[in-house]
């Protein structure tokens, strides 16, 4: 039932940094979160993940530059993206989810999205 509401994207020059922030309306302590980025005709991308336990896992790609951070007293997941490379353009989508094996059962939740553009 939590909505989540993204900011911070923009247009930056590749090497450049950008802050990801979502806002949930409801508390995120036992749920796991995510960042995907998605572009047109293309699979949607998880690109960073933070368990309720504040385990983090990413994409390959963003390993090293990118940081996802939740604070739960405020109800915020934050990515760090640095070192912006022109591939990570994209649209840049919240979720959050029940730590769950079954798809059925993880209640996944999303955002509206921030666009992210990277120029060289």
């Amino acid at each position: 039932q939590a909505q989540l509401v993204e900011s911070g994207g923009g247009l930056v020059q590749a090497g450049g940094s950008l802050r990801l922030s979502c806002a949930a309306s409801e508390s995120i302590n036992s749920r796991s979160m995510g960042w995907y980025r998605q572009v047109p005709g293309k699979e949607r991308e998880l690109v960073a993940s933070i368990t309720a336990g504040s385990s983090t896992n990413y994409v390959g790609s963003a390993k090293g530059r990118f940081t996802i951070s939740r604070d739960n007293a405020k109800r915020m997941l934050h990515l760090q993206m640095n070192s912006l490379k022109v591939e990570d353009t994209a649209m840049y989508f919240c979720s959050s989810w029940r730590e769950e094996n079954n798809p059925v059962d993880q209640m996944q939740y999303w955002g509206q999205g921030t666009q992210v553009t990277v120029s060289s």
